[in-house]
């Protein structure tokens, strides 16, 4: 009598093809990264969307995207319809992958009636990849990690 040992990859056995393209597509409804959103805002005219940096103050004025509106997630319900405008998708950030700012001001949006997506990697990953940000001193731009993106490619290459 043979055992076969299962590992633990395999222990629960992965989705059928179609449950895993439904689970992928419905992940990419609620998650876009880094290159895809500075590849969008490059582009130059209207991208489509409006990029909201989540972090309080301290945090935006140590560096934030170009072109992003300040609105910390705890002022979200009294500070959206303000400066968003409902029929624009929003895409949210916060400091990085062990941050959850974005994924609370993405909720509090949503429960408002916002259209919004989290931009994965935050602003950590924007400049670990090496693309330009302002600060209170002007706009920076740091050599990108190679561990993040190809060198001088500006993207991940997915």
């Amino acid at each position: 009598m043979t055992t076969t040992t299962v590992n633990s990859v395999l222990r629960v056995a992965p989705a059928s093809p179609a449950e895993a393209a439904a689970h992928f597509r419905a992940s990419l409804a609620f998650h876009t990264d880094v290159s895809d959103v500075a590849a969008a805002l490059a582009a130059g005219g209207d991208p489509g969307f409006v990029l909201v940096d989540s972090r309080s103050t301290e945090a935006w004025d140590q560096g934030h995207v170009p072109g992003a509106v300040h609105l910390p997630t705890a002022l979200v319900p009294e500070q959206a319809a303000e400066l968003l405008d409902p029929s624009v998708p929003v895409v949210t950030y916060c400091w990085g992958p062990g941050c959850d700012g974005a994924t609370r001001a993405a909720l509090a949006l949503a429960e408002l009636g916002y259209r919004v997506k989290e931009m994965l990697g935050g602003f950590e990953y924007w400049v670990r990849e090496g693309f330009e940000f302002e600060t209170w001193r002007g706009r920076e731009r740091r050599t990108p990690d190679p561990l993040t993106a190809p060198v001088g490619s500006g993207d991940c290459g997915c």
